[in-house]
């Protein structure tokens, strides 16, 4: 099965950004946008894996230090539009910390640099110039959660474990 850990968003924060996404569709901004249901923010991809109950006991033998979250620029990855959050220490400190944990018990997971932002629109484009209005939004962050990743009429679905 296909796994992430992620930060679940509140669905103040997820109102947010849907406002957001739709504003900018208004603009003309196309591609193809992340459900409301689907926003979230990854600190761990492992793909394929199929124990996950081993990956949630490494979930929760490292501490979690309660945080805000709070927006703070776009940015992009290619055609991939995200949004950030604001530098936060807590955060950094407990994906290292967690991927320490995972990396000790064999676990496998994508080394990539982790860049704290949460994905709104996969193949952008935009054919004119389009404003960003980006909306004031933060929430308090309790727990990180084990999700799988299912395709299901040809569009993911991301389901907590």
């Amino acid at each position: 099965m296909r796994l992430f850990i992620a930060v679940n968003l509140s669905e103040e924060m997820k109102k947010s950004l849907i406002g957001f996404m739709h504003d900018l569709k208004k603009q003309g901004v196309e591609g193809s946008f992340v459900p409301a249901q689907n926003l979230h923010m990854t600190l761990a991809f492992i793909g394929e894996y199929d124990d996950p109950t081993r990956v949630r006991e490494i979930i929760g033998k490292v501490p979690f230090p309660e945080f805000r979250l709070s927006l703070s620029e776009t940015g992009n990855f290619g055609n991939i539009f995200w949004v950030g959050v604001k530098g936060n220490q807590k955060l950094k400190t407990y994906v290292k910390d967690l991927r320490a944990a995972l990396d000790e018990n064999g676990i496998p997971f994508d080394h990539g640099k982790f860049v704290p932002h949460i994905t709104l629109i996969r193949k952008m484009s935009a054919k004119k110039p389009y404003q960003i209005r980006l909306p004031k939004a933060d929430m308090t962050v309790k727990k990180a959660a084990l999700m799988k990743s299912d395709l299901k009429g040809g569009r993911a679905v991301y389901k907590e474990l």
